[in-house]
């Protein structure tokens, strides 16, 4: 299976390289997390290093409980900011350069469980549009979900944030005309992974641009969740996606897999850029 993925990862990327005429600088925030963030960290940056488009550093904070005081990354330098963090507040002056980078431009991209931080940093919930757990409730916002095809803000009270069981399931686009799902299949079965539901949060400003279907058979709500959305926040361009669990396993499908690789680097392009260049590879699912 490893085999399997290596290949893919080999086809997907060869088919991006050389798209960028100089490559694009971005940071991965990561150091502490629910999940396995000395792996995701590491295959995210392998994944951009490798793509040509461009070069990734690491900011890794204190362990949990551990001084942040001197966590101050230098996000200014950088063209988009990859968060795989979820875990102790950051110091006052970190935030406050976060937002001032955001603002007045900088490209976010928050990935799977980064979507569960700060859940009491009002600003930072404005910037991923819709979170979960640590708290949320409908004093966050509304679920954000479709139904027969249209977008529902359900305002009901309960808790944000939830999955069922690890597996594989449908991605479908819901908006074909964003350069970042310009181009892929309609829909396509996407590989292990969790699937967060019950999302919920301000959601101002953002556009779903694919959904996944939360079957109740697998520990779901029965709806079509969102799995990749777009927000701005002042001149910002965020790029969020629930997928890409990592765990302890040997082998992570979640984030090993084309749909994967594609979506998170077509993502991390826009969200530095405005554009994507990057042609769909053949062996992406269901084209």
């Amino acid at each position: 299976m490893k085999n399997i993925f290596v290949f893919a990862l080999s086809i997907v990327l060869c088919s991006i390289t050389g798209y960028a005429k100089e490559p694009v600088k971005v940071l991965i925030v990561t150091g502490q997390s629910n999940h396995n963030w000395e792996a995701s960290s590491v295959i995210l940056q392998k994944y951009l290093n490798e793509s040509g488009l461009f070069v990734a550093d690491m900011a890794v904070s204190p362990k949990k409980s551990e001084d942040m005081s001197k966590f101050q990354p230098d996000f200014s330098a950088y063209k988009a900011v990859i968060l795989d963090y979820n875990g102790d507040s950051w110091p006052a002056a970190t935030n406050s350069a976060f937002l001032q980078y955001v603002e007045k431009g900088g490209g976010v991209v928050v990935y799977h469980a980064a979507d569960n931080a700060f859940s009491r940093w009002k600003e930072y919930n404005e910037i991923i549009g819709l979170g979960g757990w640590e708290g949320r409730n409908e004093k966050d916002g509304p679920y954000v979900y479709f139904r027969d095809g249209k977008e529902v803000r359900d305002d009901t009270p309960g808790r944000g944030g939830s999955h069922g069981k690890q597996h594989e399931y449908v991605v479908t686009v819901r908006d074909k005309k964003h350069p970042i799902t310009k181009g892929l299949p309609a829909s396509w079965t996407h590989a292990r992974d969790e699937l967060y539901d019950r999302l919920r949060g301000p959601a101002r400003n953002m556009t779903i641009l694919a959904t996944a279907f939360s079957d109740e058979s697998t520990g779901g709500t029965g709806r079509d969740e969102p799995a990749l959305m777009v927000v701005s926040w002042g001149k910002g361009r965020i790029f969020h996606t629930i997928l890409g669990h990592v765990g302890n396993e040997a082998e992570h499908p979640a984030v090993e897999c084309p749909d994967f690789i594609v979506t998170f680097l077509r993502g991390v392009e826009w969200a530095a850029t405005g554009k994507v260049t990057q042609k769909v590879p053949d062996d992406f699912p269901g084209k």
